[in-house]
């Protein structure tokens, strides 16, 4: 165990579990926010809240190797440990799991956990074996520190969904809080990513959510998803993004195509710009 900045830092499982012991017998709550480091405002909105909302805030850093794909950027991914330790602090964090990958996947570890369905569409159709190891590190993380509650946003609402569907079917006891996405004064959804963004890219970028929101106006207006859908689409290609890979409608808790204009939605989409492949979602 080491401590910087006034936040103590461990990198074994045996350590993190000695440190929420503690916490436990003596009667205090625990929330966990995992993270990949590189971390900005959302991740920080989120300590803020397990802050708010339990006696002592773990936060892990742990960049996982089994959810990038061999064409993803795993080595390009932004590392700074040192200022995400500073803003931990700055964010009121009691402690921080950063561990090493061979503390998270020992020699001869084999078991992986899969969420058929729900995992297999949308961001599972165009990264494959994304949320299986989404699913695999976050259940790892779970039982490692058994915290109260664990924290994530809903930048992420596939993989929110994804966790909460896993974390229900394995019953184990922790309550999966999601968070409003945070995003920039012009409208982006903060990402680490958003660091590949050039200063041009960056300008093009807003376009993503001022389409998804303008499609998620219509639908509650009462027009055809499919066809607002594409109109979206297309808006994103003219503005600059190089793909798109989709924006839909989908069921705001089974992500399966709507089937009603009364049942409660959300507007998901993902688009390449650059080097960055940017995701975001609304509420319809």
């Amino acid at each position: 165990m080491t401590q910087a900045g006034g936040i103590e830092i461990v990198r074994t499982v045996a350590d993190l579990r000695a440190r929420v012991g503690s916490w436990r017998a003596a009667g205090l709550s625990v929330g966990l926010v995992p993270t990949m480091g590189a971390l900005h405002d959302g991740h920080l909105s989120l300590v803020r809240q397990s802050v708010g909302e339990t006696k002592r805030t773990c936060a892990t850093l742990f960049i996982n190797p089994k959810q990038f794909n061999p064409n993803e950027d795993l080595a390009a991914y932004p590392r700074d440990e040192a200022g995400d330790v500073a803003k931990l602090k700055s964010a009121g964090a009691d402690l921080l799991f950063a561990p090493e990958v061979a503390e998270m996947y020992p020699p001869g570890a084999a078991t992986q956990i899969s969420v058929p369905g729900i995992g297999d569409i949308l961001e599972g159709e165009y990264r494959a074996g994304f949320f299986t190891g989404v699913a695999t590190i976050v259940a790892k993380l779970l039982l490692q520190a058994l915290p109260d509650a664990a924290f994530f946003g809903e930048k992420d609402y596939q993989q929110l969904q994804v966790i909460k569907r896993m974390t229900a079917d394995l019953d184990i006891p922790v309550r999966i809080c999601g968070a409003p996405t945070i995003r920039e004064a012009d409208g982006l959804a903060m990402s680490s990513r958003n660091a590949y963004l050039s200063a041009q890219e960056r300008a093009i970028a807003p376009t993503l959510y001022a389409a998804i929101r303008s499609l998620a106006e219509a639908v509650r207006g009462g027009a055809d998803p499919a066809s607002q859908a594409a109109f979206a689409a297309e808006k994103l290609l003219s503005a600059g993004f190089s793909k798109v890979d989709y924006v839909t409608v989908r069921n705001a808790e089974t992500l399966e195509p709507v089937a009603a204009n009364d049942e409660p939605a959300r507007v998901l989409a993902a688009a390449t710009l650059g080097r960055a492949r940017l995701i975001d979602n609304i509420a319809v």
